[in-house]
């Protein structure tokens, strides 16, 4: 599905939808309640604030919409929730735009300010709306009538995977669930199973991550046997780290820990394994101060970047920036920049760890890590998207292939950004053995079951303290 297309689209009809109902409000407002239309149309259309308003109030409304979440999910709308929300968020709008836009016109009484609130109101929604609805609508028919669906991985292959598998097809009224295909839970189930005559056998639990990304899996719901139990934690540690949606049958509810969010798939209730760890308001503030704050940076400290630059020429030779590959959110492997600390060639010999006296560190490169300077093209990878300001650090494969040995709810860390500085970076610095990241781990773990704009910005605070006072490891 061509969901960035069909988001663009959205973004799009409410930019559109939203400059026609300030136009209509403004033109209403001043027939109706200033009792000023004194000139002809094209008179308002050479007003610089009119046009201005035209193009900048869609932008306040379509920012509004993305805080709310309006552009996530597009695909698993329910119109009777968005009716409400857009009652909410219409309301929410309406009171901004008055206090800065509205409240300072002149007026013959207070009644005019209540009359311009809610024609404001009625205008925006009336006209925003019966748009939005007919939208949802006619993708919740696509849905239904089984147009557009989701690719779904059916994890088992014995009798409750086979009955949820037919109860889903022999639905009137479609889920949405594509299933393309399943895995048995072992290999003495490999043979036997009893949907092979209605689904591919794609493979078994060891070949999950190559099987949901070959397929473009976007739902997995797991229909193990209850002698199948003791499997359930090794299916979700290979499902953690992914951004696949995870669903459960009910009879294992009790098995699983952590927020599990209850939902009704029409005749088959499932259950569904909860990854929200930020409202989308609270996410899209949290990129947004990623864009703004790593623009600025790149922008004012630029002296301290070129100074950066020629002093690491100078101290060593080799290139100024150093680059390795680190993997990132979704288990997605992304190249992070720093300035170069090392010496050339410093893991000639294989990947390996810093230390407090380590040879292989420029003089130079110790004074960069204590003050954080060689973190600083890392912006870059924040403005670019692949990392943020705030979140785990990111590791290289090779670490992480022996970090999940020992502690494989590693992978939770993948369910968000990685980031310049973390909770775990505060308290530890950089680790020097593959324990300290393990025990740097429960921080970070710490951190996402806590995620929010507030706990970002005290760590943010602590790492400014960190990098003012020298004191970073």
């Amino acid at each position: 599905m061509k969901i960035n297309l069909q988001i663009f689209k959205y973004v799009l009809i409410d930019y559109f939808l939203a400059a026609f109902a300030w136009a209509f409000f403004y033109f209403y407002r001043k027939a109706y309640i200033e009792f000023d239309l004194l000139f002809p149309v094209d008179y308002y259309f050479s007003d610089k604030k009119f046009l201005l308003g035209l193009i900048f109030i869609p932008i306040f409304w379509v920012c509004i919409y993305a805080l709310s979440g309006n552009y996530s999910n597009i695909y698993r709308r329910s119109r009777l929730k968005e009716f409400f929300q857009m009652l909410t968020i219409t309301f929410f709008g309406v009171l901004v735009l008055f206090f800065v836009l509205l409240i300072d016109d002149k007026v013959y009484s207070y009644k005019t300010y209540y009359k311009s609130i809610a024609a404001l109101y009625a205008i925006h929604f009336l006209f925003t709306y019966p748009i939005r609805l007919y939208i949802s609508t006619n993708i919740v028919k696509k849905v239904h009538n089984r147009i557009i669906g989701y690719n779904t991985l059916l994890i088992g292959s014995n009798q409750n995977a086979l009955n949820l598998f037919e109860e889903m097809q022999g639905q009137r009224v479609s889920s949405g669930n594509k299933f393309v295909g399943f895995v048995h839970i072992e290999n003495k189930n490999g043979k036997g199973h009893l949907l092979k005559n209605y689904l591919p056998h794609l493979g078994e639990l060891i070949d999950l991550k190559k099987i949901i990304e070959e397929k473009e899996i976007e739902e997995v719901i797991i229909a193990v046997e209850s002698w199948e139990h003791e499997f359930l934690k090794k299916i979700i540690d290979e499902l953690e780290g992914g951004r696949v949606i995870v669903k459960i049958i009910p009879d294992v509810y009790d098995i699983l820990s952590g927020s599990v969010k209850m939902t009704s798939i029409f005749g088959a209730p499932l259950m569904e394994i909860s990854d929200h760890y930020m409202q989308p308001w609270q996410k899209f503030l949290k990129r947004l101060l990623d864009i703004v704050v790593s623009c600025i940076c790149l922008v004012v400290l630029s002296p301290i970047y070129l100074i950066t630059a020629i002093l690491v020429r100078a101290s060593s030779k080799g290139p100024i920036f150093y680059s390795h590959e680190r993997i990132g959110i979704y288990g997605r492997p992304f190249l992070m920049y720093k300035f170069r600390s090392m010496y050339v060639d410093a893991e000639k010999n294989g990947p390996s760890l810093s230390s407090q006296n380590d040879p292989r560190i420029t003089p130079f490169g110790s004074f960069m890590r204590k003050v954080r300077l060689d973190e600083l093209p890392q912006f870059y990878n924040v403005l670019i998207g692949e990392m943020s300001l705030v979140g785990p650090r990111p590791e290289r494969q090779f670490f992480i292939d022996q970090i999940v040995k020992t502690a494989p709810h590693y992978k939770l860390l993948h369910k968000i950004k990685p980031g310049i500085t973390s909770w775990g970076q505060v308290k530890y610095g950089y680790a020097e053995n593959v324990s300290e990241m393990i025990e740097r781990l429960k921080y970070d773990l710490l951190y996402i079951e806590n995620m929010s704009l507030m706990v970002d910005l005290k760590i943010l605070i602590y790492t400014v303290l960190i990098v003012v006072q020298g004191r970073g490891k």
